[in-house]
């Protein structure tokens, strides 16, 4: 910061450097949209590994492509994954809990969509404090994995249900009946008030009941030990309880609680109750009408896969592809149901979506084959469907490959774009992303064969056609062997007709338009377009290091203009300030020709 000199001596004076770093961006987040089992319903979640896959979405499913192509691509090097769950037809899973009489108290439903709500329970515990409970959530293994003590239905609680439960639970939401809502029934079977320990029990007998389950039990005759707190009696009458029938889950594994004053008896098996009648239960008021330990949730629907305008969604209510809208990065998008016979009428439509979108995002659509294309001869005759969907920001491949199901142990068929999509971040990762995803480092991991074997001859009458092949060799396996966008057909003689070209201009123009932030609303003059060559100069002088350009030299790879000549004083009037860069890109050797020729007649001297 500036100083005021105001003695004779040495001042140092800090100032801000001229260089703002361009980071390049990410190149290989890829979007999958589609089925899955479970998951938030058009909401994008960020995924690190096919395990964050299976805690999220629950894993593969034989009904969702989409989830074997999330598989693929981490076994094939990807990195991160952007999931979006489309299901038609999902319903949560929910348990309205009773209060006094038949009124509601409030109501439990899953957070998420899908049948795997109806393992989760629920149950009320009683708490010390009046006008409250304990509210505790478990999983479908039975193990509780969520508790809320002391909490109550009465709005003006500072411990009010909602409030409470809603921000923090990650598996259940609650809703408190309108008005005044009754506290609700307790799970188990709870006392009356207990003031003191019962001194007239001794001796006496109660029935414990489950089901048609019956046995009679003496809590301690007069020669025992006489319990002298609330809690000592807890412990003897689960004691008692778990000893009337070792064999039996509900009794064995009983428990009963000392909650404040009273006493909560719960089965060992939470869809059962365990009923008390006799002298000594009625002398420790555990005649209440018993419920059982804990409540199930139900009603949940996984939904089925959806269909095209599903797929496609809405704008406004960011649905569907839209919902990628809130996701902060995106550089591929892969839709695996976009192969299924299902969506034969609808694909069109759907992928002129998905390429509009990654226009707008700057991002890049990998494209499957559809199913029905089982032989060359059918690939043919459909591609001219894709004509009215030739774009630079997609790239379609041909044709589906065969894995074996971790499901079933059997080989099936799978659209290929997931895996394709690991090895567009694998060779990302190892060799940038002016280079082709493609060639004999295009290894597919796991791939047992291909749905349509292709020769050399064969693949020679698709690819001048924009269709990229996937290909198997003796020894190397099976391989990505096409790198040409949908506007790669020699036809049409595009500029970006190879798909590391195209990526490689979306890659920088994502990095400059994040980088160059900083120029806005900064003086448009001389020394503002300095920095700006100097700073956008830097990023691709660096990219020239690493081989991202052809020439020997920078002034043959790259250029930078930001001046008079880029930006008039009309511009500046304006407020707008040019900036013109220029890359000379690396194209892949798609043809090695060979020229072989003898030396004969060579006369030695």
């Amino acid at each position: 910061m500036p100083v005021t000199p105001t003695y004779p001596g040495v001042y140092i004076e800090e100032l801000p450097s001229a260089v703002r770093t361009i980071v390049g961006v990410s190149t290989s987040v890829t979007a999958f949209v589609g089925y899955t089992a479970r998951g938030p319903v058009n909401t994008p979640v960020t995924l690190t590994s096919f395990a964050d896959f299976e805690r999220r979405f629950g894993g593969l499913a034989a009904a969702s492509p989409l989830s074997y192509s999330v598989q693929q691509f981490f076994l094939n090097g990807g990195g991160t994954a952007i999931v979006v769950r489309l299901a038609s037809g999902a319903g949560a899973s929910s348990v309205h809990i009773k209060g006094a009489g038949e009124a509601d108290s409030f109501t439990v439903t899953a957070t998420e969509p899908g049948a795997w709500g109806d393992g989760l329970r629920v149950a009320v515990d009683p708490a010390p404090a009046d006008g409250t409970f304990d509210l505790r959530v478990f999983d479908g293994t039975g193990a509780v994995t969520e508790s809320y003590p002391g909490v109550s239905v009465d709005r003006r609680s500072p411990r009010f249900l909602e409030s409470v439960v809603n921000p923090s639970s990650a598996v259940v939401s609650v809703a408190v009946a309108a008005g005044t809502a009754p506290a609700p029934a307790t799970s188990g079977t709870v006392s009356n008030e207990i003031t003191g320990v019962p001194t007239d029990v001794a001796g006496k007998t109660f029935d414990a009941s489950v089901g048609q389950e019956k046995h009679t039990i003496t809590l301690y005759t007069a020669s025992d030990p006489k319990p002298q707190t609330l809690a000592e009696l807890a412990v003897l009458l689960e004691a008692r309880i778990r000893a009337s029938a070792p064999g039996s889950p509900a009794f064995a594994s009983a428990r009963v609680h000392a909650v404040g004053s009273r006493l909560e008896v719960l089965a060992g098996q939470p869809d059962a109750a365990i009923t008390l009648i006799g002298e000594a239960a009625t002398d420790l008021g555990l005649q209440a009408t018993s419920a059982p330990a804990s409540t199930s949730l139900a009603g949940g629907a996984d939904g089925t896969a959806p269909g095209g305008q599903d797929l496609i969604g809405s704008a406004d209510a960011k649905t569907g592809l839209f919902a990628l809208s809130d996701a902060p990065d995106l550089n591929l998008l892969v839709i695996p149901e976009l192969a299924a016979a299902a969506l034969d009428g609808d694909r069109i439509d759907v992928i002129a979506q998905a390429i509009r979108l990654c226009e707008t995002r700057r991002a890049f659509f990998i494209v499957d084959g559809p199913a029905s294309w089982t032989s060359l001869d059918r690939a043919r005759a459909g591609l001219s469907t894709f004509d009215s969907v030739r774009s630079n920001h997609a790239a379609l491949y041909f044709p589906h490959i065969q894995l074996t199901d971790p499901l079933t142990g059997q080989l099936r068929a799978f659209p290929p774009s997931g895996a394709i999509a690991g090895i567009y971040a694998r060779i990302d990762t190892a060799r940038g992303v002016w280079k082709a995803p493609a060639g004999t480092e295009a290894v597919l991991s796991g791939v047992r064969a291909l749905a349509v074997p292709l020769t050399d001859a064969e693949q020679g009458l698709v690819n001048p056609l924009g269709l990229n092949a996937v290909r198997s060799f003796p020894v190397i396996g099976p391989v990505v062997w096409g790198a040409r966008t949908l506007e790669g057909a020699d036809q049409l003689a595009s500029q970006w007709k190879y798909v590391p070209v195209r990526r490689l201009a979306l890659f920088l123009e994502e990095s400059l338009y994040r980088g160059t932030k900083w120029v806005v609303f900064e003086p448009n003059d001389e020394p503002l377009w300095g920095q700006i060559r100097l700073n956008v100069g830097a990023f691709l002088h660096t990219l020239f290091l690493q081989g991202a350009f052809q020439g020997t030299s920078a002034r043959e790879a790259y250029f930078v203009k930001c001046d008079r000549t880029t930006t008039t004083q009309d511009d500046v009037n304006r407020g707008v300030v040019n900036i013109v860069v220029g890359f000379a890109p690396l194209k892949p050797a798609e043809f090695v020709i060979i020229q072989i020729t003898q030396i004969t007649g060579q006369v030695q001297v």
